[in-house]
C-alpha cells in the first residue's frame, strides 16, 4: 500500500516517462508535489525503491524505471471510519447523514472497547497501559477472535493514511506484523508509536505517512508489535 505522497510520485515519473521518455529531474518532482525540500523527494523515491514500483539506474543522471505500477485495490490504504464517538455530541433532531463510506456509531452488535490512552503518531510517547475510558465499536469492524482496544492519536505523521490528530484508532492485539501493516510498536520498552512496519535488511523501519517525519530504522530487539490498525473512530 502506497501513501499519498508516495502515489503521486509514482504517477507522475510515470507521466512524465511516457510524455518525455525521461524522468522528472528532483526540482520538477519537488514542486509538482508542493515539498519545501528534495529530501523529501529522496525518502519518497527509496521507498518506491524499496517497495518495487521503481528502480535507480546506477551511474546515470536522473535514471530512474518505473517497474510496475499498484493494484487499483491497493493504490491507498483507507482506514473504516465510524461518525462519532467518545467525544461525539448528542444527535441532533434531525441528524445529516454520515459522509459516504462512514459507519455509524450505533451501528448493529456494537462493542465497548476500552480506550487506553493516547498513542504518538510523530514523536513517541511514553508508553500507554491505563484504561481511560470505553468507545462503542460496531462489531464489524472487528477483525478475527483477538482482543481489541482503542487508542486516542496525538500528532500529524500519519495524516496521508487518513489518520489525523484526535482520531480514536482501533487496534487488533498481536506481537507479529507484515510489511505495510500499520501497527502499534513499543520502542526500546518505553515508547509507544503508530507507524508502517517494515522489515528491511535484518532491520526493522518505522515509516511515517508524512514526508515531514524521518523513518527510524531500529534493530529487531528494540520493537515490540502490540497490535495493528483496523479501524477509526472520527468526531467532528
Amino acid at each position: 500500500m502506497l501513501t499519498r505522497k508516495q502515489l503521486e510520485l509514482l504517477e507522475f515519473i510515470d507521466a512524465r516517462m511516457k510524455r518525455d521518455g525521461v524522468p522528472p529531474s528532483f526540482d520538477e518532482m519537488k514542486e509538482a508535489l508542493q515539498l519545501r525540500s528534495k529530501s523529501g523527494i529522496h525518502r519518497l523515491i527509496t521507498a518506491l525503491e524499496e517497495r518495487g514500483f521503481i528502480r535507480r539506474l546506477p551511474h546515470r543522471a536522473r535514471a530512474i524505471e518505473v517497474i510496475r505500477m499498484p493494484e487499483t485495490a491497493d493504490r491507498r490504504f483507507a482506514p473504516r471510519v465510524i461518525e462519532g464517538g467518545a467525544r461525539a455530541a448528542a444527535p441532533a433532531p434531525s441528524p445529516a447523514p454520515p459522509p459516504r463510506g462512514a459507519l455509524p456509531v450505533e451501528a448493529a452488535h456494537a462493542l465497548e472497547l476500552p480506550v487506553m490512552g493516547r498513542i504518538a503518531a510523530g514523536t513517541p510517547i511514553e508508553a500507554i497501559s491505563e484504561i481511560s475510558h470505553h468507545v462503542a465499536v460496531p462489531g464489524t469492524m472487528l477483525s478475527g477472535k483477538g482482543r481489541h482496544y482503542a487508542l486516542e492519536v496525538r500528532g500529524d505523521s500519519m495524516i496521508e493514511a487518513g489518520i489525523n490528530d484526535g482520531d480514536i484508532v482501533v487496534i487488533r492485539e498481536q506481537s507479529t506484523a507484515d510489511n505495510g501493516d500499520i501497527v502499534v510498536a513499543l520502542v526500546d520498552g518505553q515508547e509507544a508509536t503508530l507507524k508502517r512496519f517494515r522489515r528491511m535488511r535484518g532491520m526493522i523501519a518505522l515509516d511515517a505517512a508524512n514526508p515531514a517525519y524521518e523513518t527510524r530504522i531500529l534493530r529487531d530487539d528494540q520493537v515490540q508489535i502490540q497490535g495493528r490498525l483496523v479501524g477509526l473512530i472520527r468526531s467532528y
